[in-house]
């Protein structure tokens, strides 16, 4: 199943690059490198993921951005990698925080990555509320603020 966000139609466009190749289903795309946190997130919440890690490399911190674009199969060592290099992790997904795949997430890195954190992963997700229509979706979704500020909580912690 493909999932389309209708919400990305609305952002400024640009030219993707066609060169006949399919990009691979089972692996995660590192978008941007970082040392200090991994900030995980696909489909929509990928562009204000990447605003947040702007914004914060304009304060000193590095953010790694790694797009899941599948989530099954999960490419979990993709993500345990960007972990243990950062030693923190904060999870970005438009949907419910309770029982998101954002949890799922953070089941497996705690699974296997716990003694590579030094702070508690975080989750900025969608509230555990039905979505609303369209007037209100930014109230409901992550924004570039609410994901700056669970990096900076992150960062403050041990």
């Amino acid at each position: 199943m493909f999932l389309e966000p209708k919400r990305i139609y609305r952002l400024n466009k640009q030219e993707v690059a066609d060169n006949g190749e399919a990009l691979p289903l089972d692996v995660c795309f590192v978008l941007r490198e970082g040392t200090d946190v991994t900030l995980i997130t696909w489909g929509a919440m990928t562009h204000e993921t990447m605003q947040a890690a702007e914004q914060l490399s304009k304060e000193g911190i590095s953010a790694e951005v790694i797009d899941v674009a599948t989530i099954k199969p999960l490419d979990v060592q993709t993500i345990l990698n960007s972990v243990a290099k950062t030693g923190r992790c904060v999870i970005v997904h438009e949907a419910v925080r309770t029982a998101g795949m954002g949890a799922e997430i953070a089941a497996e890195i705690a699974e296997r990555g716990l003694l590579n954190l030094l702070a508690p992963v975080q989750r900025v997700a969608g509230y555990d509320t039905v979505m609303p229509l369209y007037k209100l979706e930014n109230d409901y979704m992550p924004s570039t603020e609410r994901i700056t500020a669970a990096v900076k909580n992150t960062m403050e912690m041990a």
